[in-house]
């Protein structure tokens, strides 16, 4: 497996580079709405147009997938062999959680002998579904040491991956989640007498639950913190997996809790949401518990910021600073029920939190949409990239 970067051969000039009209990119990822809002919103003047490859279908890779793009297809080395001369060069984004690190640095190597930058954004320093920090670690060390160049999401992040592994990360925050027609039109659904004059509503998640995640746990105190605000109420979600015939894991628990709430907790069993039902179910909420123990910055976090939803997550990740978070303390010890408590009644004397504005979000995107095409430009030019 890899540790450093090997050179690679025939690199092109910066100029080259710069004046290419498209950048063609293996993208894994391509379909997560992260890496489709990397794209810019308008065209940049001055800078080549990136193209994303779309993702195999992992069923049938001969054909491509604009939804299901997991296991990832691209991660497979002859799948590299087979393909290279499709794409420019290969950005990893995640979806790597079952491959073995050897694996990846077969992958790293191929790329390498077929003269392909690689590009990682780290977005999961702790993998959420792993307890067991060792196999994750691996893979990170075969990837990060190899990439031509590495992006953190918050500048905590790229502080970390600097006493880690050495790497100078370029910190390029997380682009809008919830598409703009829909963040307008919640954000406008907000305003409204309706929206306005409903209880607060806290809102927790309950979804085949990742080794990282503890909403059984979170329980009894979001009970305790909805009674004590009021006319609150706690409105649960969870996947018939876990509320219902087929699962059992859950309806002890919570009709427990609920029979002493005295009717302050709604409970739902749903299937996953799409797209389209997330930021609606998101937009109805006031806060929103995020029960990773560990784990990474998320999508889910974003998305509440898109439409104006304050979350209530565990202190001690690498959170940015665009939005305020509600901090609880919950970790291999357990959970100290006080602090989700008081965080949860933080956010009902914050609220309503604004939401960041579609204008600020197309700004950020166009940003970073940039910042890409011009790192894109310096590893196909082999020269180094910072942002500013």
């Amino acid at each position: 497996m890899p540790t450093a970067r090997p050179a690679r051969p025939g690199p092109s000039s910066p100029a080259a580079a710069l004046h290419r009209r498209r950048i063609k990119v293996a993208s894994v990822p391509a379909a997560h709405p992260y890496v489709r809002h990397l794209a810019p919103v308008q065209e940049i003047q001055g800078l080549p147009q990136v193209v994303r490859l779309p993702d195999p279908d992992p069923s049938n890779p001969s054909r491509v997938t604009l939804t299901r793009w997991w296991p990832p297809v691209m991660l497979e080395p002859a799948w590299v062999r087979e393909h290279h001369e499709r794409f420019d060069l290969f950005h990893l984004h995640f979806g790597f959680d079952d491959v073995a690190p050897d694996q990846l640095g077969e992958l790293v190597d191929t790329l390498r002998r077929a003269g392909k930058p690689f590009i990682h954004t780290v977005h999961d320093l702790r993998s959420p579904r792993e307890s067991d920090r060792e196999l994750h670690d691996a893979r990170l060390d075969v990837l990060v040491p190899a990439a031509d160049a590495v992006v953190a999401l918050t500048p905590a992040a790229a502080a970390d991956i600097a006493d880690r592994w050495g790497r100078q990360a370029v910190v390029l925050p997380h682009p809008h989640v919830v598409d703009l027609a829909a963040m307008a039109r919640i954000r406008h659904r907000r305003q409204t007498p309706l929206h306005r004059d409903r209880p607060f509503t806290v809102g927790l998640r309950v979804s085949k639950p990742r080794t990282g995640e503890h909403p059984f746990t979170l329980l009894p105190a979001l009970v305790r913190a909805v009674r004590a605000i009021p006319g609150a109420i706690l409105q649960i979600d969870a996947h018939p997996d876990v509320l219902g015939p087929a699962g059992g894991r859950f309806e002890v628990d919570l009709a427990r809790e609920v029979e002493r709430s005295q009717h302050r907790v709604r409970v739902r069993s749903r299937e996953f949401f799409s797209e389209a039902q997330m930021w609606d179910y998101l937009g109805c909420l006031d806060a929103s518990v995020l029960p990773h123990r560990f784990g990474p910055h998320t999508s889910w976090l974003e998305a509440c910021r898109d439409v104006g939803t304050a979350v209530v997550a565990p202190t001690g990740r690498h959170f940015g600073d665009d939005s305020p978070v509600f901090g609880f303390t919950i970790d291999d010890g357990g959970l100290d029920e006080g602090s989700l408590v008081d965080a949860v009644r933080q956010a009902y004397d914050e609220t309503p939190i604004e939401p960041v504005s579609v204008e600020q979000r197309i700004e950020q995107r166009q940003m970073v949409a940039a910042a890409h095409a011009r790192m894109y430009v310096s590893a196909l030019a082999d020269a180094p990239f910072r942002v500013g």
